[in-house]
């Protein structure tokens, strides 16, 4: 298993370190932090897949004005998951399988771009899209991204398994084990985590579950106050996502911690986690060199 951070929606909000939390100047950077997995038998397997490239060429009716004109999106096709993959040398037939934490435009625009995949999704999740109820359902939700809602395979929200105390989605069809659904409702109606199994251990792509590491991983827990207001008007159920930031919180700061916890859009997680994951690969690119 082979798995590749990145990023398929940059946004260049106002704010600075009020957003982002460490930025000097006017601007901060927020990510949107998706995975691309190589499998031995599974083709490649995606986390969300972003911006899409039709959302990066045509953005005018594809995205929601008010949150695109806040969050201030770069507009560049080589950002996509597509022109990510042939950078990285895979073809976009070879994905045959999307995880999504959730449907939110800025995680869900890539899906008209492999319309061959099974879309993994929960069960909730799907129906808050397809019913995109209210001011913020219809904001959230963009049906134009989504191609082929026949091929999505979704999830009860009482999945029946557990995860490190979690209710979970131990099986996904078609996927093997190292692939596990964690419900994390709150900023969505169906929002969940995805946990994988690697060799280094489980990683958590906790979603939106939270927007600023200082959320999780401080010791007294905060979030710059600009990125505080975007969670909050996002926010499906206020009381569940700081619910749910507790659990997640509690699992990253276990004293016998073994998962590694990161959210979409921290852009420190994300170098972080894009570093981690190249010095792994080191060692096999210096034997494939020497070869």
């Amino acid at each position: 298993m082979r798995i590749h951070h990145l990023d398929c929606g940059p946004a260049r909000p106002l704010g600075g370190a009020l957003m982002d939390g460490v930025s000097p100047g006017a601007i901060g950077r927020l990510t949107c932090h998706c995975l691309a997995i190589e499998t031995p038998r599974h083709g490649v397997v995606l986390v969300d897949t972003g911006l899409g490239m039709r959302d990066m060429l045509r953005p005018a009716g594809r995205l929601p004005t008010l949150n695109s004109a806040l969050l201030r999106f770069r507009y560049d096709p080589d950002r996509t998951m597509l022109r990510h993959m042939k950078r990285l040398g895979l073809h976009p037939g070879d994905v045959r399988h999307i995880v999504m934490t959730h449907l939110d435009f800025d995680h869900a625009g890539g899906l008209v771009d492999f319309p061959q995949a099974t879309v993994h999704v929960m069960e909730a999740e799907a129906g808050a899209a397809h019913a995109r109820e209210g001011v913020l359902g219809r904001a959230r939700y963009r049906p134009v991204q989504w191609g082929d809602t026949g091929r999505w395979r979704t999830y009860p929200d009482r999945p029946g398994g557990r995860w490190y105390g979690f209710d979970a989605v131990e099986r996904l069809a078609g996927l093997p084990q190292e692939f596990v659904l964690v419900p994390l409702p709150g900023h969505s109606a169906g929002h969940a985590g995805v946990a994988i199994e690697t060799p280094q251990g489980w990683l958590l792509h906790a979603g939106d579950t939270y927007f600023n590491r200082a959320e999780i991983h401080a010791a007294v827990p905060h979030c710059p106050p600009g990125s505080a207001a975007y969670e909050a008007v996002m926010a499906w159920s206020g009381p569940l996502v700081r619910a749910q930031q507790r659990r997640v919180r509690a699992l990253a700061q276990a004293a016998d911690a073994t998962v590694m916890v990161f959210c979409t859009h921290d852009p420190v997680e994300y170098v972080a986690l894009t570093a981690w994951a190249e010095r792994l690969r080191a060692p096999a690119n210096k034997n494939a060199d020497a070869a």
